[in-house]
């Protein structure tokens, strides 16, 4: 896919990155002068900062968003569907020094995970393009010297329960899914600062509650600030008689998971 096709208004439809630098530079001729006159005012400058970011970015993103850059076996080792290719073009973000991506999994229908009829159909082909696009990702930064410095995390808010639900439309009873649940699920973390090669926690034989080591959202929530460098129980303040924080006052860091 065009990277203008893929990012809206990341390619001026008349002019030239070149023609535009001039224009740019012309522009910020302008601005110092107008600066200059106004004793160099705070608010000014940074919005003629902000202007000249912009255009380092739109020029930076039709390099960083072009897969097509990549060598084959690099694009094969990800596969050739929307996440796949959303992962690979998330390693180069990582690489060209963005500190924050996310990837979220889109379909034709959305939000192919709520498997609320066909789950056990749907969610092999969908666990065949997670893992392979997934595990790639994991290898590609690990292989860069970038997974150390690379927090990575796959997950949902909920889990599918351990039992089938089966639809009032579903009048065969053939495809059975599975609802919400959110009493025992799985996110998988790598790099950052987590250990590898582990398994933190258990359910029970079902599957329906957690059992041994359980995460709250608070404690996961606790752990990737700490993994950041973030201390969760330092940023708290007092407003309306009580005390809030990014962990709703709650949370420990899980430190079994943690190099």
């Amino acid at each position: 896919m065009r990277v203008d096709k893929l990012v809206a208004n990341v390619r001026n439809p008349k002019l030239t990155l070149d023609q535009q630098r001039e224009q740019l530079d012309l522009l910020g001729q302008l601005n110092a002068m107008h600066l200059k006159k106004r004793n160099g005012d705070a608010e000014l400058e940074g919005q003629i900062k902000a202007m000249e970011t912009a255009f380092h970015m739109q020029s930076q993103a039709m390099k960083t968003f072009d897969i097509s850059r990549e060598p084959e076996h690099i694009r094969n080792l990800y596969g050739d569907t929307p996440f796949a290719r959303s992962c690979l073009l998330a390693r180069r973000l990582v690489e060209d020094g963005v500190r924050f991506v996310t990837v979220y999994y889109v379909s034709n229908d959305n939000q192919p995970w709520d498997t609320h009829a066909n789950h056990n159909e749907r969610h092999r082909k969908l666990c065949l393009d997670g893992d392979q696009a997934a595990a790639a990702l994991i290898t590609d930064l690990k292989q860069r010297g970038l997974l150390d410095d690379t927090l990575v995390i796959w997950g949902g808010e909920f889990g599918r329960t351990p039992y089938a639900e089966v639809r009032e439309d579903d009048k065969n009873k053939q495809k059975p899914g599975r609802d919400h649940h959110h009493t025992a699920f799985s996110m998988l973390l790598a790099g950052g600062g987590v250990k590898g090669g582990m398994v933190y926690g258990s359910t029970d034989e079902l599957g329906m509650n957690v059992v041994e080591n359980p995460v709250h959202v608070h404690d996961f929530h606790a752990t990737i600030l700490h993994l950041l460098g973030i201390d969760h129980e330092r940023l708290t303040y007092r407003y309306a008689g009580r005390d809030f924080r990014l962990t709703d006052v709650h949370g420990r860091v899980v430190k079994e998971i943690v190099v």
